[in-house]
C-alpha cells in the first residue's frame, strides 16, 4: 500500500484538515502503529494520499464500533497482503441496514397529534429509551424515527384504546423475545454456514468477499421465516381465543334425553381395552349411531330400487 507513487504531499495540518482528524489524533495513531510515519523531506515531515486513505479507513471502522486494537489487527493484515477490501465489504454487509425502511423526521407537534393531541413527556421518554424515537442534536422539537412502521403500529394500537405505557411495556417484552430469535438464527447460520470463515486465522480477502455475499443472500431469510411462523401462530391462537370467548357466551343447550342400556360386561371391557375407559361410552354411542345411519341408508336405497321396479340384490 505504501509503495505507491507519492501523489499530493501534505503537511500534518493539511492532513488533519482533509481527514477530519486532529493533529493530536494523527500523532497518537502514529504512536500506536496505526498510521505509518511521514516521509522526511529536508526539515519537513510530509504525508501522502495513502496516509489520508488510512485515516479515513480508521474513521470508518471506528464508526462501525471497532476498537483501535482490532483496527490495528485489520490494518496489519492489509499491510501483510492478506487484503482488507473483502473484510471491509463483510463489515459493511453485516453493519448495513437490515430493512428497506428509511428513517423520517417528526416534530413534537406532529407526534402529539398522532397520539391523542396532547403531549405526553413520559411516553416520549419511553420512546426515546426504546429507540422508537431519537433526539436530533440542536433541535429540541424534532425527533428522528428509525422505523416509521413501528411508530405507525404504536399509533394504531393507541387509537384502538391501548395505553401508551402498555404499548411500551409490550415492546420491551417483545424486543427481548425477538432478540432471542435473532441470536438463535445467528448461532444456527454460524454453525452451518459461516463456521468455515471464522476459524483461528482471519479470512482471506476472497473468503471475506464470499462470506459477505452469503450474508446478503441469507439476510432476508430470518425475517421471512419469522413472518411465516408468526402468521401461522397468530391464526392458530386467535382462532382458539375467539372460540373460547364465544363459546363461553353461547347458551347452554338442554341435555338430550338418555336411556340406560345394559351391555354384557365382556363387551364393555373389550371397548375399554380398545379406546380406554374414559372414552368407552362415547365409542359405544358413536358405533350405535353409525349402525342406525347405515340401516337408514340401506332402507332408503331398497325403497328406491323397488319404486323403480329393480329387484334387490340377493
Amino acid at each position: 500500500m505504501y509503495g505507491e507513487p507519492a501523489g499530493i504531499a501534505y503537511r500534518i495540518e493539511d492532513l488533519a484538515h482533509h481527514s477530519g482528524a486532529t493533529v493530536r489524533t494523527i500523532r497518537a495513531y502514529q504512536d500506536r502503529g496505526l498510521l505509518p510515519r511521514p516521509e522526511r523531506r529536508g526539515r519537513a515531515n510530509v504525508y501522502s494520499d495513502a496516509h489520508l486513505a488510512r485515516l479515513r479507513q480508521i474513521a470508518d471502522l471506528l464508526d462501525r464500533g471497532y476498537t483501535l486494537a482490532s483496527i490495528k489487527e485489520l490494518l496489519e493484515a492489509w499491510d501483510a497482503g492478506r487484503g482488507l477490501g473483502g473484510v471491509l465489504g463483510l463489515v459493511a454487509e453485516v453493519d448495513g441496514p437490515w430493512t428497506d425502511e428509511e428513517a423520517v423526521r417528526i416534530s413534537r407537534a406532529e407526534l402529539a397529534e398522532r397520539f391523542g393531541g396532547h403531549p405526553d413527556d413520559a411516553a416520549v421518554a419511553d420512546a426515546v429509551e426504546l429507540g422508537v424515537l431519537e433526539r436530533v442534536p440542536g433541535e429540541d422539537e424534532t425527533f428522528l424515527v428509525p422505523s416509521p412502521q413501528e411508530l405507525a403500529v404504536a399509533a394504531e394500537l393507541f387509537g384502538a384504546g391501548v395505553p401508551l405505557s402498555a404499548i411500551a411495556s409490550h415492546l420491551r417484552e417483545l424486543r427481548g423475545q425477538v432478540e432471542h430469535i435473532a441470536s438463535r438464527f445467528l448461532e444456527f447460520t454460524t454453525e452451518h454456514v459461516f463456521a468455515r470463515y471464522l476459524g483461528e486465522h482471519r479470512p482471506t480477502d476472497a473468503e471475506a468477499t464470499e462470506a459477505a455475499s452469503l450474508v446478503r443472500r441469507l439476510r432476508p431469510l430470518a425475517q421471512q421465516s419469522v413472518d411465516a411462523e408468526l402468521a401461522r401462530a397468530m391464526r392458530l391462537f386467535a382462532t382458539r381465543h375467539l372460540r373460547r370467548h364465544l363459546g363461553s357466551r353461547q347458551p347452554v343447550e338442554p341435555p338430550a334425553e338418555t336411556r340406560e342400556v345394559a351391555l354384557p360386561a365382556d363387551t364393555i371391557r373389550a371397548v375399554e381395552r380398545l379406546v380406554g375407559a374414559g372414552h368407552a361410552a362415547d365409542f359405544i354411542a358413536a358405533a350405535a349411531e353409525r349402525e342406525v345411519r347405515k340401516r337408514t341408508l340401506d332402507a332408503l336405497a331398497a325403497n328406491g330400487l323397488r319404486s323403480n321396479g329393480i329387484a334387490e340384490p340377493s
